[in-house]
C-alpha cells in the first residue's frame, strides 16, 4: 500500500475514446483522482452516478479525475473494452475511461479492488485512500460525501483528510499466469 505524500506513479493507457491518456494529461491544477473500476462489479454498479456527479464538481475545484479498468476481460467479458465504451456511453463518464491490460498500473498503484480510490494533490503526493462514502452495495441516503469532501480540501489546502475509510468492493481480476 502506497504511503502518503508518495507520488503518483506515471501511467500511459489506451482509453476508450482511442486517445492516449497519461498521468499528465489526466491530473487538474489542484490535483488528481485516480479510481480503479470496472463494469462488472455490484459496487462499482451502486456508485456510478455518484461517481459522475462527483467528478463533474471536482473538476470546478481543478481536480482531474481518471477512471483505470485493470480487470481480465478474458475472464470477465462484462469488462471488455466494447462494455467500457457502453457503460461510460450509458453513465456518461465525464473522466477518461481507460484500459490497463497489462495490470502494470494496477499493481504500480497497490489497487486491490474495485472501486478503489487515491486522491493525490497538485504535486501529485498521495492524499487520500479511502471510500466514495458509507455506501457499499447499496446507496445510503444522505451519506456523507468522503471522498468529494477529502478531494475538496486536498484541492484548498493539499492536505487529506486525518481520517480515512478503506474502499470496499470486488477484487481485483488478475490474469493468470
Amino acid at each position: 500500500m502506497a504511503s502518503f505524500g508518495s507520488r503518483a506513479p506515471d501511467f500511459d493507457l489506451l482509453g476508450i475514446d482511442g486517445k492516449r491518456h497519461t498521468l499528465a494529461s489526466s491530473r487538474g491544477p489542484k490535483g488528481l483522482l485516480v479510481m480503479f473500476i470496472c463494469n462488472h462489479c455490484p459496487y462499482v454498479k451502486a456508485v456510478r452516478e455518484r461517481l459522475v456527479r462527483d467528478c463533474s464538481e471536482l473538476a470546478s475545484h481543478g481536480i482531474g479525475s481518471v477512471a483505470i479498468m485493470s480487470n481480465d476481460p478474458g475472464d470477465y467479458p462484462e469488462d471488455s473494452t466494447e462494455n467500457m465504451r457502453k457503460i461510460a456511453a450509458q453513465f456518461r463518464y465525464p473522466f477518461p475511461y481507460v484500459l490497463d491490460e497489462t495490470q502494470d498500473v494496477a499493481r504500480a498503484y497497490g489497487a486491490v479492488c474495485t472501486p478503489d480510490f487515491f486522491g493525490y494533490d497538485a504535486a501529485l503526493g498521495l492524499r487520500y485512500r479511502g471510500s466514495l462514502d458509507a455506501s457499499g452495495r447499496v446507496a445510503i441516503p444522505n451519506a456523507r460525501r468522503e471522498l468529494f469532501d477529502a478531494m475538496v480540501e486536498i484541492a484548498r489546502s493539499g492536505r487529506g483528510p486525518v481520517d480515512q475509510t478503506a474502499s470496499i468492493g470486488c477484487s481485483i481480476k488478475w490474469r493468470r499466469s
